[in-house]
């Protein structure tokens, strides 16, 4: 038994899965403190503030994590240090031509009035540059699939950042900016904790080489279309929210998708690791083990997802009371988390496409099909809010380049190797009744 135990415990499935869990437990109850802390329009000015943040961070990790596993998996010690020291190489430019770009802004603050893009402004470079080790780390570590390893990183970074503010909150110094300082203090520590214990592989950056740093370039300037998308979708409804509604909405909006969480564990745990069995397949020349591995993700996820969906829209004012606090109950975060959880049944496909389309070498498809989705959530968020009014037309919105993305990639994906549609989540019903009578025939022995 314990045997049985210790070899789920190192499976690289359990240790992604559980470090998901763990850190969106934690980003959950650190959500839920500052909702019961700070007003609605105080909270409000934080969720811009954090997608503004998360946003401009995509065109780093979107840019570089896809690529980075790419190359570095499976690769030999010399091939793996030129593919990390170029990778430091890049993200440093990234990361300094970032700032420069910010810096002449500082000039003109005067002319800026909303509160969430001034925290922005001035503190962005300091954010990117505290957390650019503990990045670089998190990438080697995905790409050597050592989840235990990135387990803890991400532990000590959301763990210091929630003790801070539980302590900023124990002595009453709890406000925006404390809290800001808690958020940059809590990226020092964990990039720190990566550099003493040389996850990092900084001391590979003299090792790159103008070919290599080419190579993940070239890979990079489109993948990151995949990545960029959540992050630009989200940052788009909040400024639409925040423009037309106020800062309080964009908090009841906030509040409804963070529970979204609930759906974003699974999906990130088995991207992280279907994405090495995606390439290896592909490495392979099996066009065929490519879409069965795909569909088998997507299907799998989506069956599960269903009856989570049914009680997240049965029981949506629960976890918006614990989460918000009796200040949300009666808003729309209830019916915005309800609207989202039906919404969610197409994520794994959309998710999984741009996935293996990243990984067949078609970066290119994904970069011009966020531009289209891009445009479409623009311009259905604005219809939405100016007839109805209300976040409400943001969340119905949001379900269009979703339907977009998901028509695209199964075309293009066809184009590579004939599948239907249906047969997806067939194949993820037989996947999960086999899982099941596995679980069962274990149990009975």
């Amino acid at each position: 038994m314990l045997t049985k135990l210790l070899a789920l415990i190192k499976n690289k499935h359990f240790l992604s899965l559980a470090g998901n869990i763990i850190m969106s437990g934690l980003g959950m109850l650190t959500t839920a403190i500052l909702y019961h802390s700070l007003t609605l329009s105080e909270m409000g000015v934080w969720v811009i503030f954090q997608a503004t943040i998360l946003f401009v961070d995509t065109f780093r990790s979107g840019f570089l994590t896809t690529a980075f596993i790419k190359f570095y998996a499976g690769a030999t010690p010399e091939r793996a240090a030129e593919v990390v020291g170029s990778t430091w190489y890049i993200a440093l430019g990234i990361t300094g031509t970032l700032i420069l770009f910010n810096l002449p802004v500082l000039f003109f603050m005067q002319y800026i009035h909303d509160d969430g893009y001034i925290m922005f402004l001035k503190y962005f470079g300091l954010t990117y540059i505290l957390s650019l080790p503990w990045f670089i780390a998190s990438c080697v570590l995905q790409g050597e699939q050592r989840f235990d390893r990135l387990l803890y990183v991400r532990f000590v970074n959301q763990g210091s950042f929630i003790l801070i503010v539980i302590s900023l909150l124990i002595f009453h110094k709890a406000n925006l900016y404390t809290v800001l300082y808690a958020y940059l203090a809590s990226h020092g520590i964990t990039s720190l904790y990566t550099l003493v214990m040389r996850w990092t592989r900084i001391n590979t950056l003299g090792k790159r080489n103008k070919e290599t740093t080419a190579t993940i370039f070239n890979f990079g300037k489109f993948s990151v279309g995949t990545t960029l998308s959540s992050n630009m979708f989200r940052l788009s409804d909040v400024a639409i929210i925040n423009h037309f509604l106020g800062a309080a909405p964009v908090a009841i909006y906030n509040l409804g998708q963070t529970l979204m969480q609930l759906v974003e564990i699974p999906l990130r745990s088995f991207a992280a690791t279907g994405m090495p069995s995606l390439s290896a397949a592909y490495n392979q020349n099996s066009r065929s083990e490519v879409i069965y591995i795909m569909k088998k993700y997507i299907g799998l996820i989506t069956v599960v997802l269903i009856p989570a969906a049914i009680v997240g829209v049965l029981l949506a004012d629960v976890p918006i009371y614990m989460m918000g606090g009796g200040k949300y109950v009666g808003t729309e975060a209830a019916n915005v988390f309800r609207l989202f959880m039906t919404f969610a049944l197409l994520f794994p496909a959309d998710r999984f496409f741009a996935l293996t389309l990243d990984v067949i070498h078609k970066p290119k498809i994904n970069f011009y099909k966020v531009l289209v989705m891009l445009v479409a959530n623009v311009v259905f968020d604005v219809l939405g809010v100016v007839v109805l009014k209300s976040i409400y037309g943001i969340v119905l919105a949001s379900v269009v380049p979703t339907i977009v993305a998901v028509v695209v990639g199964y075309v293009a994906l066809n184009q590579y190797h004939k599948f239907s549609f249906v047969s997806i989540y067939s194949l993820g019903f037989s996947e999960v009744k086999m899982y099941w009578g596995q679980m069962r025939e274990k149990l009975k022995r």
